[in-house]
């Protein structure tokens, strides 16, 4: 299917239909409709994954292992859910894994500096994992709990809990009473996206 990349993606109910269709003429090795999907899907699953890790780079190299794992695990897909949020859990697995790969250092960086986006940065590497795709995936993005649930791979009954201690967490590293400002938030999503 030449130039199957450029094609104007469906709304939302349609697109799913056809995300599926894509998902299963790709299971059965058309690479065409697998990179349809990814074209579809790659740019919002970059932005969540910088938000989620900190950098671009670190985005960028984290969705492709994650469609590579689709890739391989296109069988799998049942279309029991859209291949949206089957793509989106991969990612979040990845992210978590890489989170959980990283050392907790900042804790000793938090008190210096007048830069927000730092600071919060800095304050985000404090929180567990789960704590901070559940977060970021609530206040920043604002998914449901039933969403972060599914894509965490936790109860949803746990994702509020995982919020609340993330929100406490990051007011005691800033120094406040509350968890980070609007301002600050809007500055680290735009750092994050780039």
């Amino acid at each position: 299917m030449p130039g199957a990349r450029h094609e104007t993606p469906p709304p939302n109910a349609d697109r799913d239909a056809d995300d599926v269709l894509r998902a299963a003429r790709a299971a059965e090795g058309d690479e065409d409709a697998f990179a349809v999907l990814v074209h579809r899907h790659a740019p919002s699953l970059v932005q969540l994954a910088a938000r989620l890790l900190g950098t671009r780079t670190a985005a960028e190299n984290v969705v492709r292992d994650a469609f590579l794992d689709a890739w391989r695990r296109l069988p799998e897909f049942q279309g029991c859910s859209s291949f949206g949020t089957w793509i989106r859990r991969i990612a979040t697995a990845r992210c978590l894994n890489a989170l959980r790969a990283r050392s907790h250092t900042a804790a000793d960086r938090i008190a210096g500096g007048p830069d927000a986006v730092r600071r919060l940065r800095e304050a985000l590497d404090l929180l567990t994992a789960e704590q901070r795709v559940c977060w970021i995936l609530g206040e920043l993005d604002g998914h449901s709990f039933e969403f972060i649930a599914e894509a965490v791979g936790i109860s949803r009954e746990d994702v509020p809990a995982h919020v609340v201690r993330a929100r406490r967490c990051l007011a005691q590293a800033l120094g406040s009473r509350t968890s980070p400002s609007r301002r600050e938030l809007g500055v680290t999503r735009a750092a994050a996206e780039k």
